[in-house]
């Protein structure tokens, strides 16, 4: 979690830097290779937001994953187990 924020606030911290950047050079007379610097500030706007959604969803799955094996680590507890077993074969008739 704590590596996950880490990220979040670095990549927050680009951004301002990525801003910042993109002021000066408004103010500074725009060039011919301008257009692909804001091309490019774009494609890495863009790629921010997917490493964003990815980090989301591993995030998600995570706690999906921990959650099950916590509950698969409860019900393999030996008086949990015994008492699976015991009314399974009252089920079954055994």
């Amino acid at each position: 979690m704590r590596e996950r924020e880490r990220l979040i606030a670095r990549i927050r911290q680009l951004r301002r830097v990525f801003a910042d950047a993109d002021q000066r050079g408004r103010a500074a007379t725009s060039g011919p290779g301008r257009d692909s610097v804001r091309a490019l500030e774009a494609r890495v706007t863009h790629l921010e937001q997917l490493v964003e959604g990815l980090q989301d969803s591993v995030h998600r799955e995570a706690m999906r994953l921990g959650k099950r094996v916590g509950q698969l680590e409860v019900r393999m507890q030996p008086d949990a187990l015994g008492r699976a077993l015991s009314e399974d074969a009252r089920e079954r008739g055994l």
